[in-house]
């Protein structure tokens, strides 16, 4: 499939007509450039290598065929040969089909086969492929070959785009989301979206969703830039994902400071309270001093609609006014950016000290070390299908429903979620600390000082509980963020990079819990509500839970888990129900 160099010269052939196309639209460049790349980017990132023109390489962009006994779950017009030469002009438009096969096939191997047949057609059509089902109300563009003009094909496309939208209610939309964009693509190619799926929808190649492959490429794309200028992306280095900046707050109404001085305030999705659950549309806990800045001026009920960003949270909802002060020095609502890399001094990363020649080891009771075996899986690819296999392996090589894993077996009431969690991570290349400083030595060495690591001295174990606060305190200078959503939370993850659920309990003495957000396969999937937000793991028998599953208990009106430790394996999304928790917050990293 194309790579970035293959999006490079399609770009540079066809950004011109592109942006033309797409201007007053919510599409982009990169856009059309993902569903080019899904379409037939294995097509034409090997004739742009041939000795053939523009022309000739756009004549042969065909593919997907149909022979005399019909295409296999293919309900559209022709299902058929027989279908097609029955129509006006019929026979003639299958000459041009399937002559078009054949000249393709010469140069693609993988449709040789299809060529081999003399029943065999192709039923797509130009860079976008556009589908021979239209033959029968506009029959010109595919006798005259229309897609052969870049031009045409490209303005066809934004047509069956907006199309798109209009199929599935978005029509009134002005732009889109990333994420927009790639469900607006699954209904281009099928039809229609149904948000509690996701983007694992569209035509199926026995791996991926169409849905997913456009977004690949339409991020992949994004770390492509024209000439000299900056991608809208960073291209990251190997073994990283790519990951956009944090959402910038875009109200523009006047700037507020929460003002609250002993409790949170607590942001909501609706400018009202259920006495019965005054939690149930809580959206976040804004601390005291949050700057946030107001959507509209107008109070409803006593609420200000405001949008803010915390520790790289972008949040948007409803505040109670009387808990909100002006802040008229105030321009700007501070947006907290992770480091692109660790840092290399002052409070650093720690690890706990060990003899030399020593191993850490799976089937060992686990203590402060950090895994060093032999031939430890990592995370370093250069494409988001081979960083997902990569932290796949990373999970069935720690394979903590092995009982001779030792290190992640419970014992004498204490479960390790957060020892799993490191491992995990320092497997990817990410830091999330087994050991961390005491304060005494983070004070020395934010002045300067040299600290040696001691344990118990100026290094400590690092539980759920201390893993939330060391998150909040120090995560962005080791390239963690906080997010707002689940679904942005696993939407990232999905491509790769390193994503947490951590929850710190209320109850000072007890477990906190933390969990390891994995990529969706397509046996583990997230599950999504109507509106296809993401909400829970896909439900399992309850006989395919451990046993630590089947103990839970009600926290704040929800059944959890008591002794999760095994979520990351057999609950890819989060342990049970939801984690119990005096906050519960997703990260992202994904730098080594």
């Amino acid at each position: 499939m194309p790579n970035a160099e293959d999006i490079l010269w399609f770009k540079q052939q066809f950004h011109r007509e592109i942006e033309a196309a797409v201007h007053g639209t919510p599409f982009s460049l990169d856009m059309l450039t993902a569903v080019a790349c899904q379409e037939t980017g294995s097509i034409w990132q090997v004739l742009r290598k041939q000795p053939l023109s523009l022309g000739q390489m756009l004549a042969l962009c065909v593919g997907d065929t149909i022979d005399a006994s019909g295409e296999k779950g293919r309900k559209a017009f022709p299902r058929t040969k027989a279908d097609l030469v029955a129509e006006p002009n019929g026979e003639q438009m299958f000459a041009i089909a399937r002559q078009s096969l054949v000249d393709m096939a010469q140069y693609i191997s993988s449709y040789r086969s299809a060529a081999a047949n003399p029943n065999k057609f192709c039923h797509g059509f130009g860079i976008f492929q556009y589908d021979l089902q239209f033959f029968l109300e506009d029959p010109d563009y595919f006798l005259q070959k229309r897609y052969v003009d870049f031009d045409a094909c490209a303005h066809r496309c934004i047509g069956e785009l907006r199309n798109a939208m209009k199929r599935i209610d978005w029509q009134d939309k002005t732009s889109l989301t990333d994420y927009e964009m790639a469900c607006v693509a699954i209904a281009y190619n099928t039809g229609s979206f149904k948000p509690n799926k996701g983007l694992k929808q569209g035509y199926f190649n026995g791996t991926k969703y169409y849905g997913e492959e456009v977004f690949d490429f339409l991020r992949l794309s994004k770390t492509v830039a024209l000439d000299s200028g900056p991608p809208l992306l960073p291209a990251p280095p190997p073994g990283n994902a790519v990951v956009p900046p944090p959402t910038p707050v875009e109200a523009t109404g006047l700037f507020y400071e929460v003002d609250v001085r002993q409790t949170p305030l607590r942001l909501r999705s609706e400018p009202q309270i259920d006495a019965n659950h005054p939690n149930a549309n809580v959206i976040a806990r804004l601390p005291d001093g949050q700057i946030v800045r107001a959507v509209t001026d107008k109070k409803v009920n006593d609420f200000l609609e405001v949008e803010t960003s915390l520790l790289g949270a972008h949040y948007r909802g409803f505040a109670s006014a009387q808990y909100l002060r002006p802040a008229p020095g105030v321009d700007m609502v501070p947006v907290v950016t992770p480091s692109p890399t660790p840092p290399n001094d002052g409070i650093v990363a720690v690890y706990m000290p060990r003899r030399q020649g020593t191993v850490t080891r799976r089937t060992e009771v686990a203590n402060a070390h950090s895994l060093n075996e032999p031939n430890q899986p990592g995370r370093n690819g250069t494409t988001a299908d081979e960083i997902r296999a990569e932290l796949a392996a990373i999970i069935d090589w720690l394979a903590v429903d092995d009982a001779s894993h030792l290190r992640y077996q419970p014992r004498s009431r204490s479960t390790f979620c957060n020892i799993y969690a490191h491992d995990y991570c320092h497997l990817a290349g990410v830091y999330l600390p087994r050991v961390w400083w005491t304060p005494g030595a983070i004070e020395a060495l934010a002045q300067g000082e040299s600290v040696e690591a001691l344990y118990d001295h100026t290094i400590e174990e690092q539980r759920a509980n201390d893993l939330f606060r060391w998150l909040r305190d120090f995560g962005p200078r080791f390239g963690w963020r906080q997010t707002g959503m689940l679904s942005k939370l696993q939407l990232e993850v999905n491509q790769g990079a390193i994503g947490l659920i951590v929850a710190r309990r209320k109850e000072d003495g007890l477990s906190g819990h933390i969990v390891v957000v994995v990529p969706e396969t397509n046996a583990h999937r997230a599950r999504r509500n109507v509106a296809g937000e993401v909400i829970a793991a896909e439900p399992s028998r309850d006989d395919q839970f451990p046993l630590c599953h089947r103990q839970t208990q009600l926290v704040e009106g929800r059944a959890v888990c008591r002794q999760c430790f095994l979520a990351a394996r057999l609950v890819p999304i989060w342990c049970g129900r939801s984690a119990s928790s005096s906050a519960l917050i997703g990260r992202i990293t994904n730098h080594s």
